[in-house]
């Protein structure tokens, strides 16, 4: 159990405390309710330009990372479609540290337009060596781009096109910095050893008097239904020939999520997983072949995704994978394979949840979904899956105007 308090700030601030007497550290984590979906056409990647510009320097701090350091701490961040998040760990003793570098970069961040072009060219050159100069790496956008057509999942968070990246202004990020970036729109935990009343005091010292701002309205379309089976070849010089299959699939707070994602666990969780023991093991066809689920707060995708050998047909890849899901879908699944996913999910838990820095970004997810105790009976909604309804959401979700195809490989 995960003992958790909350408050709420004047301000907004959702802050949130774990109690963790067994290390002398303590983890803040910050979760800015803003990503890639909140972009517009035309204009992505600034959620994840906004990470690096974070740490590009604030009005009394030109560089965000040595304070942090001298007082024996580290920080990073990331970003994904659904949210931006920023954490440190630090000793207890120098929270205020951190505290005051925090509230120095949300209240008072530098725009310069030297920080600017600086962060703008690191994320010019992270697109170019993630999707340009390696094989498959615009493998995610077309994927995206088929799947999706009104949704602004559409788009990597890395962003749709490098010339959007090139061609954003100052004035770009400045406004939207102050559309997203507010107290009012900030979950933040602390964890280690530090007390929630010292916890609130410090918090309130330090990032209290910032003001709210007005946070622009999220207004996402809907992704229409899917009804009927899109499938696009990609003929690349690449090493292998790759299949992607794409799924539509329910959002991380729908009742079917721990199905779906206990389905991917059953075909490609390990060696004893069904696309390791009856596709891998038994043909000539993959090197390798995987599913997961994309777990986005919006409708997501459930993926599975093959490597070919050399000169294997893809008629017969796309029969294997199609094989294993009619498996699932005829109710071919038992009692035991669920509680053997369902026991690895929650040793690993256990053993992620060790961690105070891990905990503290666990709960303000688990906050921005509903409420941060919800950490606590997760593994439970795993627990009460069944072979039938392990079979219903099969049938829903590998409808076969519900899936979207990639074959990306040379001489296709």
């Amino acid at each position: 159990m995960i003992n958790v308090k909350s408050t709420r700030l004047s301000n907004g601030i959702r802050l949130l405390h774990h109690h963790d007497a067994t290390t002398q550290m303590v983890a803040l984590n910050l979760l800015y309710d803003v990503g890639a979906r909140d972009e517009t056409c035309g204009h992505t990647g600034f959620a994840h330009l906004f990470e690096h510009l974070m740490f590009g320097g604030s009005a009394n701090i030109p560089n965000f990372d040595i304070p942090l350091q001298e007082a024996g701490g580290d920080s990073n961040a990331w970003t994904s479609s659904d949210i931006t998040n920023f954490y440190e760990t630090i000793p207890a003793h120098n929270i205020e540290t951190a505290l005051w570098l925090e509230s120095d970069r949300l209240n008072r961040l530098a725009f310069t337009q030297h920080a600017f072009d600086v962060q703008k060219g690191v994320v010019i050159e992270e697109f170019k060596q993630r999707c340009i100069n390696v094989p498959y790496g615009d493998l995610d956008h077309i994927l995206r781009a088929e799947a999706y057509k009104v949704h602004p999942y559409r788009w990597p968070v890395i962003g749709n096109d490098i010339s959007e990246i090139e061609n954003a202004t100052l004035d770009d990020a400045r406004d939207f910095f102050y559309a997203h970036y507010a107290p009012n729109n900030l979950i933040m935990c602390i964890a280690g050893n530090i007390t929630f009343d010292e916890t609130v005091k410090l918090v309130e010292k330090w990032m209290g008097d910032i003001p709210m701002r007005d946070i622009k309205p999220r207004m996402l379309p809907l992704e229409p239904k899917q009804n009927a089976p899109r499938r696009k070849e990609v003929n690349k010089q690449v090493p292998q020939t790759v299949i992607v299959k794409a799924f539509h699939t329910c959002c991380r707070n729908h009742p079917d999520f721990q199905s779906c994602d206990i389905i991917s666990d059953i075909l490609a969780n390990g060696n004893s997983a069904r696309f390791f023991k009856n596709v891998l093991m038994k043909s000539d066809i993959f090197t390798d072949l995987d599913a997961s689920v994309t777990g986005s707060i919006d409708p997501g995708l459930f993926l599975i995704k093959g490597r070919l050998q050399e000169n294997a047909s893809i008629e017969k890849a796309e029969k294997a994978i199609d094989f294993e899901i009619q498996k699932l879908i005829n109710g071919d699944v038992s009692s035991y394979e669920i509680e053997k996913y369902t026991n690895k999910f929650d040793s690993k838990e256990c053993f992620e949840n060790i961690s105070y820095s891990e905990k503290a970004s666990k709960l303000c997810y688990y906050e921005l979904l509903s409420k941060a105790e919800d950490i606590n009976t997760e593994v439970d909604k795993y627990k009460k899956i069944t072979p039938r309804k392990i079979a219903e959401t099969a049938v829903r979700l590998f409808d076969k105007s519900n899936e979207t195809t990639i074959v990306y490989g040379p001489n296709i």
